[in-house]
């Protein structure tokens, strides 16, 4: 995975995970990912030494990936998403191939 490939995947887990982190947690990463501030620069605009940002930024991915891999809320919303365009892509007569689709919603998501 390079290095744009990771950024994406920690922002699309911050935007799923953010609600669970702390506010500090939230600077460092909105900092970092989003403003693209530089380690020294979060450094000098927090009064924090770098090495305290690196140790935070690391910690706050760290934890929203094992928040995906207990929770796995983003992967729910991929599989979510194919099974919505797949429905959208039927035709009105493949009313048993809905129904099959539905299913398979009901099952992963567990409403209905």
């Amino acid at each position: 995975m390079d290095a744009l490939d990771k950024s994406i995947r920690i922002i699309e887990l911050y935007d799923t995970y953010q609600e669970l982190l702390t506010e500090k947690q939230k600077i460092y990463i909105e900092y970092y990912y989003f403003d693209n501030l530089s380690i020294s620069e979060i450094s000098d605009n927090l009064d924090v030494s770098r090495n305290a940002v690196h140790d935070q930024i690391k910690r706050t991915v760290k934890k929203l990936e094992d928040l995906e891999s207990n929770l796995k809320l983003k992967e729910k919303t991929l599989k979510r998403k194919k099974l919505i365009k797949k429905l959208k892509e039927l035709k009105i007569n493949d009313v048993d191939v809905i129904v099959e689709e539905l299913e398979k919603v009901e099952w992963y998501y567990g409403f209905w």
